[in-house]
């Protein structure tokens, strides 16, 4: 009996506890605004401090009032307040006090201690990875290339029926590289992993020597540390989430043109409408970030010329006919 009372006891604490915040108990407006305003000025203050100096300006907020503010702003981690002041100055050119510039510098030391990726603008870095989707009936095994523009997060996907060098380059060469060029910003760097479908002897290896053309560096993922390229990973749950757990279940598909137009649709949504919280879209969608910071791109670029993609099309003609290449060890099939 005494037990059953506890129980009961401890539900009901736990059914106040679950109650929807009353928004007039909230602290005011302009309040609020002070306190995020004041979270991006002096990322490395606490709410103890950040109280103190409002309540000095006149501004009354407790500390768990700083707090919470905080948390409805994703702020609430020194961290992620340094993420928003890299944003603001990335996208509207503030000028820096010395406090915030030590607050990035110590941030820039911890990223490079922990090898996190560094992309300074649009097209600095993208990411490529190879995604086994599943198995079409009539088609055979599905597999996805993906790239993600690392700093404004705008993704791009197509589906093959294998995986291979040729396959890779073919996603640059058709997907990529034009969205690239219809913007005017150049693609400088690649990240991938060490997948034979990236790596090879450029003289043999479709994908590096479309890199070459191109002019593109090449980054790899640390041996044994897929995670290095965990941007790719994550958007691949999400779409795996949000897009092929329910097209599959809808829809039986009959051929590849079919799912990637279905595909095409989802990619378009996501990088138009979904807000993104990566580091420096700051709840604004991808294409929205890449249109804000294009112009950090432009800032450093010298040559908006970029090499013709003509030699490559008529390369991947020649390499996927054997008899014309006369060379069968060109062609790359992965399982």
């Amino acid at each position: 009996m005494v037990i059953a009372i506890k129980l009961e006891s401890v539900i009901g604490i736990a059914g106040i506890r679950s109650k929807k915040p009353i928004p007039k108990n909230r602290v005011e407006e302009h309040i609020e605004e002070a306190v995020v305003a004041l979270a991006i000025e002096k990322p490395a203050y606490g709410q103890v401090r950040v109280a103190n100096e409002l309540t000095q300006g006149g501004l009354f907020v407790s500390a768990t009032g700083v707090r919470s503010v905080w948390l409805r702003h994703d702020l609430e981690t020194f961290r992620k307040r340094l993420k928003a002041l890299e944003a603001k100055v990335a996208q509207e050119h503030v000028i820096l006090t010395e406090e915030q510039v030590r607050a990035l510098e110590k941030a820039k030391e911890e990223k490079q201690a922990h090898g996190e990726i560094e992309t300074a603008h649009p097209g600095y870095l993208g990411a490529q990875d190879t995604y086994y989707v599943g198995t079409i009936k009539g088609v055979g095994r599905i597999y996805q290339q993906t790239f993600i523009d690392t700093y404004s997060k705008v993704a791009q996907a197509k589906l093959y029926d294998r995986k291979n060098a040729l396959v890779a380059a073919d996603m640059l060469n058709d997907r990529v590289i034009p969205f690239f060029e219809e913007h005017e910003v150049r693609l400088l760097r690649v990240l991938t992993d060490r997948g034979t479908e990236y790596c090879g002897h450029r003289e043999h290896h479709e994908y590096q020597l479309y890199l070459a053309v191109e002019d593109i560096d090449h980054s790899r993922t640390q041996a044994r540390h897929p995670q290095t390229n965990g941007i790719c990973e994550r958007f691949h749950r999400t779409m795996q989430d949000e897009f092929y757990s329910a097209a599959f279940r809808k829809k039986l598909y009959r051929d590849l043109e079919e799912l990637q137009a279905d595909l095409d649709q989802w990619i378009g949504e996501y990088n138009e409408s979904r807000p993104h919280s990566g580091k420096y879209c700051f709840g604004k969608t991808p294409m929205q970030t890449f249109r804000d910071s294009k112009h950090l791109a432009d800032e450093k670029m010298l040559d908006r010329f970029s090499p013709s993609r003509e030699c490559f099309s008529a390369f991947s003609e020649r390499t996927s006919d054997p008899q014309a290449s006369g060379q069968s060890g060109v062609q790359h099939n992965g399982a």
